[in-house]
C-alpha cells in the first residue's frame, strides 16, 4: 500500500527554494499529517477489463465504484487542513467553523467532498459553510488524498495507452493539478486528489478541450526557472504549471512541485488565468 510520505521531497524543495521557504511552511502540517496516515480503506480490486469498460464509456472509476468513506477516519485530516487554511487567512474562520459544525452534525459527509462532473464536491459543503468553491476544493484534496491514493493504487497499472483521452482523472474524476513533460515530449497530467497520472494530448486544453497552438499560452518565470512553465488556455483561461522532467530530472512529486512554486501562480493570475485545483497560498492571497 502507498505511504504518502512527502517529507523528504518537501525538504529537498525547500532547500532549492530557500527564498520561498518561510511562506511554504504553511503546507508543513498537511505534509506531516499525510505522512502519518494509515488509511483503513480496502483498495479497489477491479480487473483490467472492468476498468477499461468504464473508461471506454468516458467514466472515471469512482463514478461506478465510489469508495466507502468513514467520517471518523477523515476527521483529523480535515481538521488539520482547516487549521492550515485558518492560519493562512483568518477571514475564513467563520466559514470554517460552520463547516466543522455541519460535519459534526452529518450535514456534510465525506462523500460531499468527492469530485463530481464539473466541480470539486457536491456543493453541500459550500452551502453549509458559505465558503467559496475554491476553499472547499482545497480542503477536499487535502482531506481525501491519502485515502483515495490507497483506494486506486492497485488499478493504476490497468491504464494503457489510448484508454483515456479526457482531461479529468480516469480514476477519481478530479481535474488535473500539474503537468509533467516526460520522454518523447509527452504531457502527463497529475491528479492531486488521488496521486494518479495519465498521458494527455500535447496541444489540447484539459479543461475546455480546445486544441491548437493558437489557443495555448506559454508563460515562464522572470528568472528563467529552468524546466518550469505555465501552460494557459486563451479560450477558457485555465492554466496548469508544468515541469519538463527531461530538463529538471531531480524534481519532486507533482504536488510538491506545484505547491512549491507559488511564484508561477502569481504570474498566471496576473495574466488573468485560473486553476482547477486551488492551492493553499493562492487561497490565502484571496485569489
Amino acid at each position: 500500500m502507498p505511504n504518502l510520505d512527502l517529507r523528504q521531497a518537501w525538504s529537498d524543495l525547500l532547500r532549492r527554494r530557500a527564498a520561498l521557504a518561510p511562506s511554504l511552511e504553511a503546507y508543513a502540517p498537511i505534509i506531516e499529517r499525510w505522512a502519518s496516515e494509515a488509511p483503513t480503506i480496502r483498495p479497489l480490486a477491479w480487473s483490467a477489463e472492468e476498468c477499461r469498460a468504464r473508461w471506454a464509456l468516458g467514466l472515471p472509476l469512482l463514478a461506478d465504484a465510489p469508495p466507502p468513506l468513514s467520517a471518523a477516519d477523515l476527521e483529523d485530516t480535515l481538521g488539520e487542513a482547516m487549521e492550515s487554511l485558518g492560519a493562512a487567512d483568518e477571514t475564513l474562520a467563520p466559514g470554517l467553523q460552520r463547516l466543522a459544525e455541519a460535519w459534526d452534525s452529518g450535514g456534510v459527509v465525506p462523500e460531499s467532498l468527492l469530485p463530481e462532473p464539473g466541480r470539486l464536491g457536491s456543493g453541500a459543503a459550500e452551502t453549509a459553510s458559505g465558503l467559496r468553491p475554491g476553499v472547499i476544493g482545497f480542503l477536499a484534496c487535502a482531506t481525501l488524498r491519502p485515502t483515495l491514493e490507497t483506494y486506486v493504487t492497485p488499478v493504476r497499472a490497468h491504464l494503457g495507452a489510448g484508454d483515456w483521452m479526457l482531461g479529468v482523472c480516469p480514476f477519481c474524476g478530479a481535474p488535473p493539478g500539474f503537468v509533467d513533460v516526460v520522454e518523447g515530449g509527452h504531457r502527463r497530467l497529475a491528479c492531486h486528489f488521488c496521486g494518479s497520472a495519465w498521458i494527455f494530448a500535447k496541444l489540447r486544453c484539459p479543461f475546455c478541450g480546445v486544441e491548437g497552438t493558437k489557443d495555448m499560452a506559454r508563460l515562464s518565470a522572470e528568472d528563467g526557472d529552468a524546466g518550469y512553465l505555465i501552460a494557459g488556455c486563451r479560450q477558457c483561461h485555465a492554466y496548469l504549471k508544468e515541469l519538463d522532467r527531461r530538463e529538471r530530472w531531480n524534481g519532486g512529486p507533482a504536488i510538491v512541485e506545484d505547491w512549491g512554486s507559488p511564484h508561477l501562480d502569481v504570474i498566471a493570475h496576473r495574466q488573468g488565468f485560473w486553476r482547477g485545483v486551488p492551492s493553499l497560498l493562492q487561497l490565502a492571497a484571496g485569489s
